[in-house]
């Protein structure tokens, strides 16, 4: 039985990926903040161990026993930013995968599936985002250009390092919780002037790209964005649509900063990231469109 290390695996997408391994027959070791976990009472062959990662400890044990590592370990970015704020979603995502890769053998022949953002390219207009780009500015792009610095040090330890920049992420949950309440008391809309380029994914794209990557033993950057990139007011209309709610309701771009601050401005960065090195190595998305994936994730989660 092979094992998996997952940090995060409390989180939107940990929970996901944590079942795609648990079904495959995979031993699971989650590791998170969280005091414990539900699936450590549903299945024999997951471990939970409650930790901050962003600490050396026991934890680091679990490392040289596993064949892939998931690096999913970060603060929720949507909160209000404050200084100490910040200085956690940071210290969290580098300081975890620094202590990943010291507690790594020499002779590492495992596999690193590190988690990234889209925000690594900053704001970039209408300018296409291949995985070739340089990183942009701000604090998001600043946060991942180190956190990716971090876990390609793993290399040295003889790690295939893989590199996921993953869009806002699409399911029953996560960020589209959040924006789908507005929209359900009929106060929806573009942000901004919704012109500005929306990054997205599926979560089911996502955790079947994530597969992917490890079936094929890659390494290298990419982008875990849908293939067809949507400006925010279409996306909005799209998910007013899937709901059945109007999207007439902008949130001027003054207002987001005001009431956000830092984090508004995140809301406001446009990224036209489209997924180059997936589509190039042969992976197929199941949902092209943000309109398919959300009209399924409406359809079938008995909405959001």
């Amino acid at each position: 039985m092979k094992t998996v290390l997952i940090t995060g695996a409390s989180g939107f997408v940990g929970q996901a990926l944590a079942q795609k391994y648990l079904d495959a027959g995979w031993q699971v070791n989650g590791i998170g903040t969280s005091l414990n976990h539900p699936m450590a009472d549903a299945y024999d062959n997951f471990l939970w161990t409650s930790a901050d990662t962003s600490l050396p400890g026991e934890w680091q044990d679990l490392v040289a026993q596993s064949d892939v590592i998931v690096n999913l370990a970060g603060r929720n970015i949507f909160k209000r930013w404050t200084t100490a704020y910040k200085k956690a979603i940071y210290d969290s995502r580098i300081q975890t995968t620094k202590h990943l890769v010291g507690a790594m053998p020499d002779t590492f022949h495992g596999q690193l599936l590190n988690a990234s953002a889209a925000g690594f390219y900053g704001d970039r207009g209408d300018t296409p985002l291949t995985e070739t780009q340089s990183y942009g500015t701000g604090f998001l792009a600043r946060v991942c250009r180190d956190w990716e610095a971090q876990a390609q040090r793993a290399t040295s330890k003889g790690a295939r390092v893989a590199i996921m920049r993953f869009g806002v992420v699409l399911g029953s949950g996560g960020a589209l919780a959040v924006m789908s309440r507005a929209f359900r008391m009929f106060a929806g809309g573009p942000l901004g002037s919704g012109e500005q380029w929306f990054p997205w994914v599926h979560l089911d794209d996502l955790a079947r790209a994530v597969f992917f990557l490890m079936e094929h033993n890659a390494q290298g950057i990419y982008n875990f964005t849908g293939p067809v990139p949507i400006r925010q007011k279409a996306f909005a209309k799209a998910l007013g649509r899937a709901l059945k709610r109007p999207a007439i309701m902008p949130a001027p771009a003054f207002f987001i900063r005001l009431f956000m601050g830092q984090l508004g401005d995140s809301f406001l960065c446009s990224q036209k990231a489209l997924p180059a090195a997936l589509e190039t190595a042969g992976f197929r998305f199941k949902y092209d469109t943000a309109a398919s994936a959300l009209t399924q994730i409406v359809k079938t989660r008995n909405g959001i």
